[in-house]
């Protein structure tokens, strides 16, 4: 009976057995394997780091919220003997293995929980996943949530929610401001009061903020005038004026006197 030769490559590993029972002491490395036909059978196991998509499942969350998540998952065999004895189809059992863990545990979590704790809720994934696959000779290295998608309507409310938000945000920073701007405009008066110097400065950088205002298209020169002597030309005007008065009643009043003291005319009718 004439064997029959194959090679297996440095990142595979060969399982051997003969009449349905393990030949050896286990996988076989690379080089060149030599069976007995219809007696022995053989498999090849790939050691290098496998990734599949897992297709997007649809999950009921904790608050009872329909949505879709899908993820990738990468492993490798570490153990041959154990994922050709101890599974079928160590492959497809580890992708059906993967997309019910990842319903699972996504189940128990809130929305907000899924979309905030990714790396949390992949890490508890993996966990699982490897937890369940080590019988399989599988060893799990990284799982990924790759995407959480909502239903249109669902998302057009948190749209409207996030900008709600934002408004009001925006709308408390404008109250501070002011708020702030308010009570220094109250502390710069105050200081004003208390300092006659700075109401002179506020009453010229009034009469320059005015010139340059009015002053875009004509010449126009705007000349402060003192407070103290607009206060000092009104008394005086106020006093001539009385002055005046009293000059106008004394002649109306000398006048009167004069004409009650006019001796009566008498004419002789012939």
């Amino acid at each position: 009976m004439s064997g029959k030769s194959y090679v297996v490559q440095d990142y595979e590993r060969s399982v051997t057995l003969r009449l349905g029972n393990l030949v050896g002491d286990g996988a076989k490395g690379s080089g060149i394997i030599f069976i007995i036909p219809c007696i022995d059978t053989y498999c090849k196991v790939d050691l290098r780091t496998v990734s599949f998509n897992v297709p997007p499942q649809e999950v009921l969350t904790k608050d009872l919220v329909c949505i879709k998540v899908d993820a990738v998952v990468y492993y490798r065999i570490v153990d041959s003997t154990a994922s050709i004895l101890n599974v079928s189809d160590v492959g497809r059992s580890t992708r059906r293995l993967a997309a019910i863990t990842l319903r699972n545990v996504v189940a128990t979590k809130t929305l907000t929980e899924i979309i905030s704790e990714r790396v949390i809720i992949s890490s508890k994934i993996e966990n699982n996943l490897q937890e369940a696959t080590r019988p399989w000779g599988v060893d799990v290295e990284r799982v990924e949530m790759k995407e959480v998608r909502l239903p249109a309507q669902l998302q057009k409310l948190m749209a409207t929610e996030a900008e709600t938000e934002r408004e009001a945000s925006a709308k408390i920073i404008i109250a501070s401001g002011e708020q702030k701007s308010s009570r220094f405009i109250r502390d710069a008066a105050a200081t004003i009061d208390k300092s006659a110097y700075a109401l002179q400065l506020k009453y010229l950088l009034t009469i320059d903020s005015v010139a340059s205002a009015h002053n875009k298209d004509q010449d126009i020169i705007v000349f402060p005038f003192p407070a103290e002597l607009a206060e000092l030309g009104a008394k005086f005007i106020a006093k001539g004026s009385d002055k005046m008065h009293k000059n106008i009643l004394r002649y109306f009043q000398h006048k009167n006197k004069a004409a009650q003291h006019v001796d009566p005319v008498h004419v002789d009718l012939v």
